[in-house]
Protein backbone atom coordinates (compact mmCIF):
# COMPACT_ATOMS: atom_id res chain seq x y z
CA UNK A 1 0.00 0.00 0.00
CA UNK A 2 1.24 3.32 -0.65
CA UNK A 3 0.34 6.51 1.65
CA UNK A 4 0.25 9.67 -0.04
CA UNK A 5 0.46 13.13 2.12
CA UNK A 6 0.01 16.13 -0.18
CA UNK A 7 -0.36 19.87 1.10
CA UNK A 8 1.33 23.15 0.52
CA UNK A 9 4.79 23.60 1.52
CA UNK A 10 4.84 24.32 5.36
CA UNK A 11 1.46 22.05 5.66
CA UNK A 12 3.32 19.34 8.24
CA UNK A 13 4.13 16.57 5.70
CA UNK A 14 7.64 15.25 6.84
CA UNK A 15 6.70 15.60 10.60
CA UNK A 16 3.84 13.74 10.42
CA UNK A 17 5.76 11.07 7.91
CA UNK A 18 8.55 10.63 10.80
CA UNK A 19 5.76 10.48 13.56
CA UNK A 20 3.72 7.77 11.33
CA UNK A 21 7.35 5.84 10.73
CA UNK A 22 8.42 6.00 14.80
CA UNK A 23 4.80 4.56 16.07
CA UNK A 24 3.95 1.99 13.25
CA UNK A 25 5.07 -1.21 12.25
CA UNK A 26 5.87 -1.94 8.67
CA UNK A 27 5.47 1.86 7.97
CA UNK A 28 8.41 3.25 5.97
CA UNK A 29 9.38 6.47 3.78
CA UNK A 30 9.62 6.38 -0.09
CA UNK A 31 11.90 9.39 -0.64
CA UNK A 32 11.76 11.68 -3.51
CA UNK A 33 14.56 12.67 -5.67
CA UNK A 34 15.03 16.23 -5.79
CA UNK A 35 17.74 18.29 -7.74
CA UNK A 36 17.39 21.08 -4.75
CA UNK A 37 20.18 21.56 -2.20
CA UNK A 38 20.13 19.93 1.31
CA UNK A 39 18.95 22.01 4.09
CA UNK A 40 19.62 22.16 8.33
CA UNK A 41 18.20 18.48 8.95
CA UNK A 42 18.21 16.66 5.51
CA UNK A 43 19.66 13.65 5.33
CA UNK A 44 20.51 11.97 1.76
CA UNK A 45 18.53 9.00 1.42
CA UNK A 46 16.23 9.58 4.52
CA UNK A 47 14.35 13.02 3.77
CA UNK A 48 15.38 13.26 -0.31
CA UNK A 49 17.61 11.60 -2.53
CA UNK A 50 19.54 14.55 -3.61
CA UNK A 51 20.86 14.81 -7.58
CA UNK A 52 22.45 17.28 -9.09
CA UNK A 53 19.90 19.16 -12.29
CA UNK A 54 22.31 17.20 -14.63
CA UNK A 55 21.84 13.72 -13.39
CA UNK A 56 18.29 14.35 -12.38
CA UNK A 57 17.79 15.35 -16.45
CA UNK A 58 19.75 12.09 -17.58
CA UNK A 59 17.36 10.01 -15.32
CA UNK A 60 14.44 11.59 -16.85
CA UNK A 61 15.85 10.46 -20.08
CA UNK A 62 16.82 7.18 -18.77
CA UNK A 63 12.82 7.07 -18.02
CA UNK A 64 13.58 6.01 -14.33
CA UNK A 65 10.47 7.76 -12.98
CA UNK A 66 6.84 7.21 -12.42
CA UNK A 67 6.35 11.13 -11.79
CA UNK A 68 8.45 14.01 -11.84
CA UNK A 69 8.17 17.53 -11.22
CA UNK A 70 9.39 21.43 -11.19
CA UNK A 71 8.21 22.49 -7.92
CA UNK A 72 9.84 25.95 -6.41
CA UNK A 73 12.33 25.88 -9.36
CA UNK A 74 13.99 22.63 -8.26
CA UNK A 75 13.15 19.12 -9.85
CA UNK A 76 11.60 16.16 -7.79
CA UNK A 77 10.37 12.65 -8.62
CA UNK A 78 9.31 9.30 -7.67
CA UNK A 79 11.83 6.43 -8.35
CA UNK A 80 10.40 3.41 -10.64
CA UNK A 81 13.33 1.24 -9.10
CA UNK A 82 12.74 2.68 -5.22
CA UNK A 83 8.85 2.11 -4.91
CA UNK A 84 8.52 -1.14 -7.02
CA UNK A 85 11.17 -2.54 -4.43
CA UNK A 86 9.25 -1.18 -1.21
CA UNK A 87 6.13 -2.33 -2.80
CA UNK A 88 7.36 -5.76 -3.73
CA UNK A 89 8.62 -5.94 0.28
CA UNK A 90 5.21 -5.76 1.45
CA UNK A 91 5.72 -2.54 3.23
CA UNK A 92 3.37 0.31 4.06
CA UNK A 93 4.80 3.10 2.01
CA UNK A 94 4.11 6.89 3.29
CA UNK A 95 5.50 9.40 0.88
CA UNK A 96 4.72 13.24 0.91
CA UNK A 97 4.03 14.43 -2.65
CA UNK A 98 2.00 17.60 -4.24
CA UNK A 99 -0.86 17.14 -6.19
CA UNK A 100 0.15 16.79 -9.67
CA UNK A 101 2.55 13.83 -8.58
CA UNK A 102 -0.59 12.33 -6.37
CA UNK A 103 -2.60 12.45 -9.44
CA UNK A 104 -0.19 10.76 -12.27
CA UNK A 105 0.70 8.27 -9.25
CA UNK A 106 -2.72 7.73 -8.80
CA UNK A 107 -3.57 6.80 -12.25
CA UNK A 108 -0.16 5.23 -13.25
CA UNK A 109 -0.25 2.30 -9.92
CA UNK A 110 -4.32 2.42 -9.83
CA UNK A 111 -4.56 -1.48 -11.08
CA UNK A 112 -1.34 -2.34 -9.07
CA UNK A 113 -1.38 -0.92 -6.01
CA UNK A 114 -3.48 0.45 -3.24
CA UNK A 115 -3.22 4.38 -3.26
CA UNK A 116 -4.79 5.71 -0.29
CA UNK A 117 -4.25 9.85 -0.68
CA UNK A 118 -4.57 12.49 1.95
CA UNK A 119 -4.24 16.32 1.78
CA UNK A 120 -3.41 17.88 5.04
CA UNK A 121 -4.71 21.71 5.18
CA UNK A 122 -3.22 24.80 6.88
CA UNK A 123 -4.84 28.46 7.03
CA UNK A 124 -2.81 31.17 4.93
CA UNK A 125 -2.37 32.54 7.93
CA UNK A 126 -0.76 30.10 9.77
CA UNK A 127 0.94 28.73 6.69
CA UNK A 128 2.83 32.27 6.65
CA UNK A 129 3.19 32.05 10.18
CA UNK A 130 5.14 28.16 9.73
CA UNK A 131 7.23 29.33 6.97
CA UNK A 132 8.68 32.03 8.46
CA UNK A 133 10.06 29.73 11.80
CA UNK A 134 11.18 27.02 9.97
CA UNK A 135 14.44 25.41 10.45
CA UNK A 136 15.64 26.44 7.13
CA UNK A 137 14.90 29.88 7.31
CA UNK A 138 13.21 30.62 3.37
CA UNK A 139 13.95 34.70 2.16
CA UNK A 140 11.00 36.46 1.61
CA UNK A 141 11.22 35.20 -1.79
CA UNK A 142 10.36 31.95 -1.63
CA UNK A 143 7.89 32.19 0.63
CA UNK A 144 6.15 34.24 -1.41
CA UNK A 145 6.89 31.39 -4.26
CA UNK A 146 5.77 28.78 -1.89
CA UNK A 147 1.83 30.94 -0.62
CA UNK A 148 1.39 31.67 -4.47
CA UNK A 149 1.03 27.92 -4.91
CA UNK A 150 -1.74 27.91 -1.78
CA UNK A 151 -4.53 28.71 -4.28
CA UNK A 152 -3.65 25.68 -6.87
CA UNK A 153 -3.16 22.92 -4.67
CA UNK A 154 -6.10 23.81 -2.62
CA UNK A 155 -7.95 23.72 -5.62
CA UNK A 156 -6.94 20.02 -6.20
CA UNK A 157 -8.47 18.72 -2.99
CA UNK A 158 -10.77 16.44 -5.09
CA UNK A 159 -8.16 14.24 -6.10
CA UNK A 160 -8.17 12.91 -2.38
CA UNK A 161 -9.31 10.24 -0.39
CA UNK A 162 -9.22 12.13 2.77
CA UNK A 163 -8.44 15.88 3.86
CA UNK A 164 -7.44 16.79 7.25
CA UNK A 165 -6.99 20.14 8.91
CA UNK A 166 -3.62 19.81 10.66
CA UNK A 167 -3.48 22.44 13.34
CA UNK A 168 -2.69 19.94 16.06
CA UNK A 169 0.12 17.66 15.61
CA UNK A 170 -0.70 14.87 17.86
CA UNK A 171 -4.54 14.67 16.55
CA UNK A 172 -3.74 14.40 13.25
CA UNK A 173 -1.56 11.62 13.36
CA UNK A 174 -3.68 9.71 15.37
CA UNK A 175 -6.19 10.47 12.96
CA UNK A 176 -4.04 9.59 9.90
CA UNK A 177 -2.58 6.00 11.53
CA UNK A 178 -6.23 5.11 12.32
CA UNK A 179 -6.97 5.81 8.66
CA UNK A 180 -3.94 3.47 7.39
CA UNK A 181 -5.06 0.38 9.53
CA UNK A 182 -8.59 0.97 8.04
CA UNK A 183 -7.40 1.03 4.75
CA UNK A 184 -5.17 -2.10 5.42
CA UNK A 185 -7.89 -3.84 6.97
CA UNK A 186 -10.61 -3.19 4.00
CA UNK A 187 -7.41 -4.08 1.58
CA UNK A 188 -7.17 -7.41 3.49
CA UNK A 189 -11.25 -8.27 3.42
CA UNK A 190 -11.03 -7.35 -0.31
CA UNK A 191 -8.47 -10.35 -0.29
CA UNK A 192 -10.09 -12.49 1.40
Amino acid sequence: MLVILSGVAGAGKDTIKKELIKRMENVESLPSYTSRTMRPGDVDGETYRFVSTEEFEEMIARKEFYEYDVHHNQYYGTSRKLLNEKIASGKIIVKDIDVNGTEHLKELLKDDTKVVTIFLRVPREELKKRLKNRVDKPSPAEIRLRLNRFDYEESRINLYDYVLRNNDLEKTVQIIMTIIENEVRLENEEKA
